[in-house]
């Protein structure tokens, strides 16, 4: 994989072959693309460990989260974004809004890719150390290397032909693992059975999930990940709408298919690998037991793919973020010097991605945190730049600054089960709420002197 990464690197000769693969993308590449790029270490590794924890509850947030996600950019953002003709998320925001709009929600936009990268690096980490018996930390420094050549190398197009590869690697581990646990459970209708009830002995052990905690747990992806640079550059990079449209739909539905086999391996695991401390591990476990040698390298060979096809897309998104809307003078440099200053930019937000991988216990939790932050703000103020006349940079701004303050609110300071869907609510309140006092202000029957006579009145 990272000999085909450094071939196609030679076809990049302006920021948008690397950031979005000179808009050449069709449908199976698109399609693979964004499967593999959302098909990452949360849906392996995460996802798995979230259900032996926590039931068939646990695979809320993924698969049916990302699934539902990915439906939502096909049917209804994919085609308007594509016509934007533009490179990031923040550029549609700019077009609309201003310079100073785009900086900030370049600024919000940058530490949820960040912290998702550093979940991917987590994870690749958990496999190496589970088969090489290396400490964690040396584990984890050896996938922050070669993630890092493998990304710097390539751009967006070289790592597109990679996630269809690493796309097809992925389905065949995942499917040959499932077959071998179905075949050694007993078959399908023992396997289910065994899954269900795993399923109820986890719930009686575990404390109930209100429907609020429930609903925000499928909303975190939804709401966090639709704009999410990683998605919209995929989006972007196809060679027209149709292609967008069909691909992410028919993206979804591999998403869905594949998705299940992680809840089944997290039943069962339980059931196979009881009192399991290290629940990240249970995947990589699983197949170790189950799988003879040669399944069980093709099985390795998969989550390495799941993990390299989504840290590096998500590295690129932060270079894009950063080069295009943070850095003023790089639109006018010569298309090399862009390039250079693209990769420069993929080698710092490694860096940074590598040290935030040492900052939880658990990659869901990465994942979950990183999709919360800007997250919902950003298609809040999104859908009104797209879909409506209504506000402007003003609207923008106040939305902005109510949906931060009461996620940091909401996050820190009162406990809350809805934390995301308030923020999201609060930031749409600010931005209408901004227009209705503007509309209600200008139709006073009055002037400006007049009110503060009036005001001044009930003043000392």
């Amino acid at each position: 994989m990272l000999f085909l990464g450094f071939y196609v690197s030679k076809r990049i000769h302006s920021d948008s072959d690397y950031f979005l693969a000179g808009k050449s993308m069709g449908p199976l590449l698109a399609t693979f693309s964004i499967f593999a790029t959302w098909f990452g270490a949360e849906s392996c590794v995460g996802t798995s460990s979230k259900v032996f924890q926590l039931g068939f509850g646990g695979s809320l947030t993924d698969p049916f989260g990302y699934v539902i996600c990915i439906f939502l950019m096909g049917l209804v953002f994919s085609r308007i974004l594509w016509r934007t003709n533009f490179t990031t998320i923040a550029d549609v925001i700019s077009d609309r809004y201003g310079k100073k709009i785009e900086f900030i929600t370049a600024v919000l936009i940058i530490p949820g890719s960040l912290i998702w990268a550093g979940a991917q690096i987590k994870a690749f980490g958990n496999v190496l150390q589970a088969n090489m018996s290396v400490n964690i930390h040396i584990a984890t420094t050896i996938a922050a290397g070669v993630i890092l050549i493998y990304t710097i190398s390539g751009g967006l197009l070289a790592d597109a032909y990679s996630d269809l590869i690493q796309g097809f690697v992925l389905i065949i581990g995942l499917v040959v693992l499932m077959i071998t646990v179905v075949i050694d459970s007993g078959g399908i209708s023992s396997t289910w059975a065994l899954a269900q009830q795993q399923n109820t002995l986890i719930q009686n052990t575990i404390e109930p999930i209100t429907w609020s905690i429930r609903i925000e747990t499928l909303m975190v992806p939804i709401l966090g990940s639709l704009m999410s640079q990683e998605l919209v550059s995929r989006i972007l990079s196809t060679k027209n709408e149709k292609i967008a449209y069909r691909s992410c739909l028919w993206a979804g539905w591999i998403y869905l298919l594949i998705g299940i086999i992680p809840i089944t391996l997290g039943l069962v695991g339980s059931s196979v690998l009881p009192g399991l401390e290290q629940t990240d591990m249970l995947t990589p476990l699983l197949a170790k037991k189950y799988l003879n040698y040669y399944f069980y390298i093709i099985f390795l060979g998969a989550l390495v793919s799941a993990i390299l096809s989504t840290v590096d897309s998500t590295l690129l998104a932060v270079s894009a973020i950063a080069t295009h809307n943070l850095f003023p003078q790089y639109k006018n440099l010569p298309e090399k010097k862009k390039v250079f200053y693209a990769r420069l930019g993929v080698l710092v937000s490694g860096l940074i991605a590598y040290a935030v991988a040492f900052s939880s216990d658990t990659i869901s939790g990465l994942v979950e945190y990183a999709s919360s932050i800007g997250g919902p703000i950003i298609l809040s103020i999104v859908i009104f730049a797209l879909f409506t006349k209504i506000g402007n940079a003003t609207n923008a701004g106040i939305a902005i600054a109510v949906g931060a303050i009461s996620w940091v609110i909401f996050e820190f300071f009162v406990e809350i089960n809805t934390p995301v869907i308030l923020t999201t609510v609060m930031t749409i309140i600010g931005y209408i709420g901004v227009s209705v006092i503007r509309k209600c202000y200008v139709k006073l029957p009055f002037t400006q002197a007049t009110l503060r006579k009036w005001i001044g009145v009930f003043l000392p």
